[in-house]
């Protein structure tokens, strides 16, 4: 994938996956929510965290 060099469209990309994110929080029930479950969240925060360096490092 070709790196994102401009800040809108980075904010724009950010704003995608933080929605993806809480979309996937939403649809698990707090009753049969697995382990696996979670690790996949976390994954997707640490996803989110290190687009947000690479665009800050780029800045």
């Amino acid at each position: 994938m070709k790196p994102i060099h401009e800040k809108e469209k980075q904010v724009v990309y950010l704003k995608e996956r933080l929605n993806i994110f809480m979309e996937v929080l939403d649809s698990i029930d707090p009753e049969e929510t697995e382990v696996e479950d979670i690790d996949r969240l976390i994954e997707m925060i640490d996803d989110i965290e290190l687009k947000c360096e690479q665009f800050r490092s780029r800045g």
